[in-house]
């Protein structure tokens, strides 16, 4: 009877145990972080955040400064896009998210102001697509650009799988042209699945 008892209650513990060590195992969102620094005057300031599959294709935006999709009005004439008055504006996010494709409504649901003070910024993918359904299991990569000065652009890359365990991801930089001036408009990115 002892040994029934015994058996059956480390049964039970071990029931209990699992959904805890499943869950602590894989990471369940993807959290991106920086911190921003102001820059003066025109052709900086933008960046973009997205996350690509292992096509390099564009699976999810996180965000993307104002200017870059929306750009600003000149006299009488209509605004154009970012992007387009401007084509160094993080051009590998422009490209990767197919941004002339889209429609304005579509590019405003990824938009935000650029910020207008210095501090952390932060994003968070929840491992869903554009249309808001959950992206098949496998490695993606998390992208961050930033468009320092004009020619002068960064990319931050790091790749992870969305049943990696939680903790930070590794990321590489890629700089089109040093800018000694604007180079810490954005510094200590980090990637971490929680």
């Amino acid at each position: 009877m002892v040994q029934k008892k015994f058996f059956f209650a480390t049964l039970a513990a071990m029931l209990l145990a699992v959904p805890v060590m499943g869950q602590s195992n894989k990471g369940k969102s993807l959290e991106v972080s920086f911190n921003y620094q102001k820059q003066a005057g025109a052709g900086s300031n933008q960046y973009a955040v997205w996350i690509e599959n292992d096509k390099e294709e564009c699976v999810k935006t996180l965000f993307v400064t104002s200017f870059t999709t929306k750009g600003r009005a000149r006299g009488n004439a209509p605004a154009q896009r970012g992007y387009v008055i401007r084509p160094t504006c993080v051009p590998a996010w422009v490209q990767t998210s197919k941004a002339a494709s889209k429609s304005d409504l579509q590019l405003d649901a990824v938009t935000g102001a650029t910020p207008q003070s210095d501090g952390k910024q932060t994003f968070t993918w929840n491992f869903k697509d554009e249309q808001g359904k959950a992206v098949p299991k496998g490695t993606y990569k998390v992208k961050v650009e930033a468009t320092l000065y004009f020619e002068s652009d960064i990319i931050y890359t790091g790749t992870f799988s969305t049943q990696g365990k939680p903790g930070a991801i590794t990321l590489t930089s890629e700089l089109t042209k040093p800018d000694e001036a604007h180079k810490n408009m954005i510094t200590d990115v980090k990637a971490v699945l929680k």
